[in-house]
């Protein structure tokens, strides 16, 4: 059946700047931007005094499945997604199975297909023996290495694979860098005796600067293009600068957010890894955003029940829920000044969409995928454990008050979510991935900015 949406009076956020726009939606696409404000459509908004966002892609998620779905699972962390502005996220390997070859990747799209109410993509996950999987791996947004911060199969820190994953396979690579020496010798250094905000130093700025460097030099040598996850100290900015049209990086809330002054209020709600770290790193990963050394935010959504999180420190495990809550965030900050609505569409759409290679995401054009937020800018509200979509019902921003939330969101030009309510659970798609168009420091000609 033909479907159309006509979204009439929009403040939209284009990759050229912002534009009042009556937008036009059929089966699925953008097919005008400009349409007459009297276009017959099954479904007609009027957006004044809206903002009109691309979809959020959050490029780092931990959902769970299969395996430990106590603690998210596909179909609530999708609803989650959806209530925070989020129509597309990649997730991660390191499930139980851990997806290691493309049978693993599969089942978990198969999960996907009848839960997930946004898009979808899966990474497939590096080990010290499994470099065929690699080099065949298809359908996937790239290749995760765990370079420390991983038990088992997925650990990789031996110089003989990692030469080899760089040089062997053709799929972007991202990578956790702390390295697991230093790690484990400030442990032990540390001993047993220890709190929460030690967790800090044992994952300390020289675990994260040690891997950053080698992984970036790996990627360099073998000229192999590579995404640097989660930034978290002002000493990797340096590393991520010299990009060489190959390194990209991205920064989560919680390490422009928190610091170590933040563990006498929060505890265990912000051990993570990597660890946040100080005030100063706060303030110069920010600063690094803003100049264009990192291009992308994600989330790295990684949730445990309370009562998991409330056990001692080192019992408790590493991981927050942050999905629904980040677009907001930034929508806060941009309210105050600290940074643009364009700029939040480029580090949340269109930059992750460039990276990844994502075919028809992450921006509002003509001929994308109609994946759009409408927000309110001017809304407040606090967030409010009990209103949280993720299954663990928790966020370590419960109780901050913010500016500026998603109001309607459309997935493929679906409503998925309208006034805080999930109005659909229809299953979403799932991504489609086209490397050969060179990622984030190509442009369609083929030419680097750099």
């Amino acid at each position: 059946m033909f479907q159309s949406l006509l979204i009439k009076n929009a403040t939209a956020i284009l990759p050229s700047g912002r534009a009042l726009t009556n937008l036009l939606v059929e089966n699925g696409k953008i097919v005008s931007m400009d349409a007459a404000p009297t276009t017959i459509a099954k479904e007609v908004i009027d957006a004044t005094g809206l903002v009109l966002f691309p979809g959020l892609i959050d490029d780092q998620v931990h959902f769970r499945e299969p395996g430990l779905t106590h603690k998210e699972d596909l179909h609530t962390a999708s609803r989650a997604c959806a209530a925070g502005g989020v129509t597309s996220f990649l997730e991660m390997p390191n499930t139980k199975p851990a997806a290691i070859d493309q049978s693993l990747v599969e089942d978990k799209y198969r999960l996907a297909a009848g839960k997930s109410i946004v898009n979808f993509g899966f990474y497939i996950g590096a080990t010290t023996t499994n470099i065929e999987s690699l080099k065949y791996a298809t359908g996937v947004p790239g290749i995760k290495i765990f370079i420390g911060s991983s038990t088992g199969d997925l650990l990789v820190d031996d110089q003989e694979s990692l030469e080899r994953i760089f040089a062997e396979t053709r799929l972007p690579i991202c990578a956790h860098c702390e390295d697991e020496t230093t790690v484990r010798s400030n442990q032990a250094r540390l001993g047993t005796d220890l709190k929460v905000s030690d967790h800090s130093v044992i994952r300390d700025e020289a675990a994260a600067v040690i891997a950053t460097r080698r992984a970036i030099d790996l990627a360099k040598r073998h000229h192999h293009r590579f995404h640097v996850l989660h930034v978290s100290t002002a000493a990797e900015i340096p590393l991520i600068t010299d990009h060489a049209n190959l390194i990209t990086a991205e920064l989560c809330p919680h390490h422009w957010h928190f610091n170590c002054d933040d563990y006498a209020r929060l505890g265990n709600l912000i051990q993570m890894n990597p660890s946040i770290k100080t005030r100063d790193d706060n303030t110069r990963l920010w600063q690094a955003l803003l100049e264009g050394h990192i291009q992308v935010i994600a989330t790295d959504h990684a949730p445990h029940t309370l009562e998991e999180k409330k056990q001692p420190y080192p019992k408790s495990p590493s991981g927050l829920p942050a999905v629904e809550n980040y677009f907001s965030l930034l929508l806060d900050r941009a309210s105050r000044g600290e940074c643009t609505w364009e700029q939040i569409a480029s580090w949340t759409s269109d930059a992750p969409a460039r990276v990844w290679g994502l075919v028809g995401k992450g921006r509002i054009e003509i001929g994308y995928d109609a994946d759009l937020v409408l927000v309110d800018p001017n809304e407040m509200r606090t967030i409010e454990n009990s209103e949280q979509f993720t299954k663990s019902r928790w966020s370590p921003w419960a109780g901050e008050s913010l500016r500026g939330f998603p109001k309607q969101v459309f997935v493929d030009g679906r409503t998925v979510f309208r006034d805080g309510k999930i109005v659909t659970e229809q299953p979403a798609a799932r991504l489609q991935f086209d490397h050969t168009l060179g990622g984030f420091w190509k442009t369609q000609d083929g030419v680097g900015p750099g």
